[in-house]
């Protein structure tokens, strides 16, 4: 979010704060601590840092305030960045985390569906890849294109170079396998390819780009739809009716549940490796309305941002979106309609209230 500093103090908040005064006896009854404190935890997930409250508003001002603070992660989370798109940039935002992926490294990528070329191309993550001595990991689609048959599946692997960069494993191939959604808006379960469980770590290596059906696509939809086998990614496009790829399109929900469905799969998946096992990449190049699943994606209107890193994938698709709403380049306003008229921000408000990260975060530029 846009930041603002308040007069002289060096502080820096959300433009949009929360008032607190209607907690007190202000406005007739005052709140019930749980239902404020509820309401403030929520605020703070939403992205809010800036609260108005005052020590006479009693125990719903300043000292209701601290009540929810304690036990509660209120640091912003980091969100490295560089404007420069090389092999050896991205190399050295990955070193910047700090994080030693360990053991059999996954890196999920989406291959790219043939006749599209906005995909993320080898030249430019093979060198990190190969450092981390990384295996492609990727699964079926569920529309009828090349991808949903493994056979041609492998076919377009090999045609858009991945296959002769590193290792790579359609990760449903031979099967799939279910992770528990503990307390999900609308999922009970994640259904995934069964080969997720032969990896470590994961490194989630995302092109940030719009998307017909979700607005964008960055890493929560990475873990999400692209962790999700056929029948998987049928689940999370329908808010769990059916697993029938066919029956998709005519068991489509409301646009908001779809969305909340997806942050449902990311907490299966975090759950099941391990938010400490994996690390966010966003390149924000090739910024097209279109996924790389589109055949046919339209051209990109704006020019590139450059590539953001975390270890919180709600921070780093926030900073991602973000940096497109904020752009000076006229370009961002079909990109911008196609996020919002998805309303593609409410996967990160989602994925934020399942506590799978934090809208609050810092820039910390590498250039």
């Amino acid at each position: 979010m846009n930041q603002r500093t308040l007069g002289t103090s060096g502080l820096s908040v959300n433009p949009v704060g929360l008032g607190c005064m209607g907690f007190s006896h202000a406005y007739g009854a005052p709140t019930d601590r749980q239902t404020a404190v509820r309401t403030l935890r929520g605020a703070v997930d939403l992205g809010y840092d800036f609260f108005d409250t005052a020590g006479n508003r009693g125990p719903r001002g300043c000292g209701l305030f601290q009540s929810i603070t304690e036990g509660f992660n209120m640091e912003k989370a980091k969100v490295y960045f560089t404007k420069e798109i090389t092999p050896e940039s991205l190399v050295k935002i990955y070193q910047a985390l700090g994080v030693e992926l360990k053991g059999r490294v996954g890196v999920k990528i989406s291959t790219g569906e043939p006749g599209g070329h906005n995909y993320l191309h080898p030249e430019l993550i093979g060198e990190l890849v190969r450092r981390l001595n990384g295996t492609i990991i990727e699964c079926c689609t569920a529309y009828a294109g090349r991808r949903m048959d493994p056979k041609e599946h492998w076919k377009a692997i090999e045609e858009h170079g991945f296959k002769a960069m590193a290792p790579c494993d359609i990760m449903d191939e031979f099967g799939e396998m279910e992770l528990p959604v503990k307390d999900g808006f609308h999922l009970d379960k994640d259904i995934v390819g069964e080969h997720l469980a032969n990896y470590d770590s994961i490194l989630v290596l995302s092109h940030f780009k719009g998307h017909a059906m979700g607005g964008f696509g960055g890493a929560l939809k990475n873990i999400s739809i692209g962790i999700g086998s056929t029948h998987g990614k049928t689940y999370i496009h329908t808010a769990g009716v059916t697993t029938e790829a066919a029956k998709l399109f005519d068991n489509l929900p409301p646009q908001d549940h779809f969305l909340e469905s997806m942050a449902d799969a990311c907490k299966a998946v975090i759950a099941y490796k391990g938010a400490e096992n994996m690390v966010y990449i966003n390149v924000a190049n090739r910024l097209s309305v279109d996924c790389d699943c589109d055949s046919h994606p339209a051209e990109p209107e704006m020019a590139d941002l450059g590539i953001f890193a975390s270890t919180d994938p709600v921070a780093v698709d926030q900073a991602c979106y973000d940096a497109v709403v904020n752009a000076p380049d006229p370009g961002k306003a079909a990109l911008i309609q196609r996020m919002n008229s998805r309303h593609g921000i409410h996967t990160v408000e989602a994925a934020a209230r399942h506590g799978l990260g934090s809208r609050v975060y810092e820039i910390i530029s590498l250039d």
